[in-house]
């Protein structure tokens, strides 16, 4: 496959949580094009299961959207904070619960057409009640969905949220067998 060359690259803006660069490329073809990307220093997505085999997610307000979304527990990394860190601190601040087990099941990039986003999707079992203080301009509210229910309203398009989707079909194998999930597992600690 023929490959683009990089010329230069400059900085449009700096905000908060990401930053939008131009990058010129010369083309295969010899022509000089231009992007606009954002960079984004990653994300995570969970799927918290909790012992009743629900699905924890949070509805809130999406202004870019202009709806209340129903969505996983997500959130974005602080600098260089290890993804399984950033996943077991998003979960305590959206639902109040913390993850005694987290298992990566993947990751993937948002929109890798104009953005470096890369988000890990985390399965989170074995909960117990743990918050932290939610973020200033967050207001969320917890909803449990049975598995079954959750995976079947993401089949009719109920859940219009892509890294939900694209995390519950990550996740789905361990879902579907629910007897794999640490949380079915008899604790000696208890």
């Amino acid at each position: 496959m023929p490959s683009f060359e990089f010329l230069r690259s400059e900085v449009l803006m700096k905000g908060r949580a990401f930053t939008i660069r131009r990058d010129y490329l010369k083309t295969p073809d010899g022509r000089e094009t231009k992007f606009d990307i954002v960079e984004h220093g990653g994300s995570v997505v969970i799927v918290p299961v909790d012992a009743e085999g629900n699905l924890l997610f949070v509805r809130q307000y999406r202004h870019a959207a202009n709806m209340d979304m129903l969505e996983l527990p997500a959130g974005t990394r602080d600098g260089d904070e290890p993804f399984e860190e950033c996943a077991a601190r998003e979960i305590r601040e959206e639902t109040g619960m913390a993850a005694r087990a987290l298992k990566h099941v993947g990751s993937f990039y948002l929109a890798p057409g104009y953005s470096t986003e890369n988000m890990g999707v985390f399965l989170a079992t074995d909960l117990e009640h743990d918050p932290l203080e939610a973020d200033d301009d967050e207001f969320l509210a917890v909803e449990k969905i049975p598995i079954k229910e959750a995976l079947a309203m993401a089949e009719r398009g109920e859940i219009p949220d892509a890294k939900s989707l694209a995390a519950l079909l990550m996740a789905r194998p361990f879902l579907e067998n629910q007897q794999s999930l640490p949380i079915y597992a008899p604790h000696k600690d208890r």
